[in-house]
């Protein structure tokens, strides 16, 4: 016999989202009962050699349960506007997602709320996770907010912090973010089904720091080239940042090469900045402004990524 229906589960909720990281949070509120009577994705796409059209991993997971999906070319568009006013929601909630214009985010009378990587008003922008590590921040978080005009300024919900390793690459935080974020949109959703959440507007000022907002601007492939005088730090924070995606490159024997991991050495060198040394056995390192980074993980134009030692061991200049 089924329990009782809770309030949240009675709230109509239509969830727009389209990568992998969506679907932690969508697969969170389903599994804690709440109503999803739609799902907005992307539209498909042709991938591949063969150029099959290729669905968003939340298509795949919303096909899995059910789940009615929409997926609009154009958000504007006046047959999805009559679509999604015709399905009554209370509420929606938008992870990883495109843009949204008013006449969609200011539609539910409950309106629309947003996951974002990253503790706002820091971090605003369509790479958080990302600039957050290349940046050297020890420590970044999830926060929940209310849509607005203006992106990711919206009125703050809830927010939970989460500490950045050393070492910790941008696809690690997110695989730990996407968990995190998950169930504080869980806790977000009965929160305001509850009426127990206060919204907080957004300062527009960092009162305990002395640096001002950092943003977080969508990354380019010019923004991936690595710059050798940098220090090792920062190069190091670079490479993790972006890694696995887009990736870190530098050029190597005239071809570029991605750098996915690496290890610091802070150390005099003996070679300018951005000249390398290796053994052809065990190790290549690149000089930097004050020390050397060990290359650990890589992917030379035209192979697959592999580990140092391997590709040290069928490669030949």
């Amino acid at each position: 016999m089924e329990g009782p229906i809770t309030t949240e589960q009675r709230l109509r909720l239509i969830f727009m989202g389209t990568p992998e990281f969506a679907v932690a949070s969508l697969d969170a509120l389903l599994r804690s009962g709440s109503n999803i009577i739609a799902v907005v994705t992307s539209p498909d796409k042709p991938a591949g050699r063969g150029l099959k059209r290729s669905e968003s991993a939340v298509k795949k997971y919303a096909n899995e349960k059910n789940l009615k999906t929409l997926q609009p070319e154009k958000l504007k568009n006046p047959e999805f506007i009559h679509e999604l006013k015709s399905l009554h929601a209370d509420l929606q909630i938008v992870v990883a997602f495109r843009m949204l214009p008013e006449i969609v985010w200011n539609m539910p009378p409950m309106g629309t709320i947003n996951l974002h990587g990253s503790l706002l008003p820091q971090y605003r922008g369509a790479a958080p996770i990302n600039w957050a590590i290349i940046n050297g921040e020890k420590e970044t978080g999830v926060t929940t907010f209310k849509l607005q005009q203006e992106i990711d300024t919206g009125n703050l919900l809830l927010s939970e912090k989460i500490p950045i390793g050393e070492n910790e690459t941008a696809g690690e935080l997110h695989d730990k973010m996407k968990i995190i974020g998950a169930n504080l949109l869980v806790k977000t959703v009965e929160g305001i089904a509850n009426n127990t959440l206060k919204e907080t507007p957004q300062p527009l000022l960092i009162r305990d720091q002395s640096s001002e907002l950092k943003l977080a601007p969508k990354i380019f492939t010019e923004t991936c080239k690595i710059d050798w005088t940098k220090s090792v730090e920062e190069i190091h924070n670079f490479i993790r940042g972006l890694s696995p995606f887009p990736g870190a490159f530098t050029h190597f024997d005239h071809k570029i090469l991605k750098i996915y991991r690496a290890e610091k050495e802070e150390r005099t060198t003996l070679i300018k900045a951005g000249q390398y040394e290796t053994d052809k056995k065990t190790y290549l390192r690149f000089a930097c402004s004050n020390g050397y980074l060990n290359l650990k993980e890589i992917q030379l134009e035209g192979k697959k990524k592999m580990m140092m030692e391997d590709f040290l061991r069928g490669y030949r200049t």
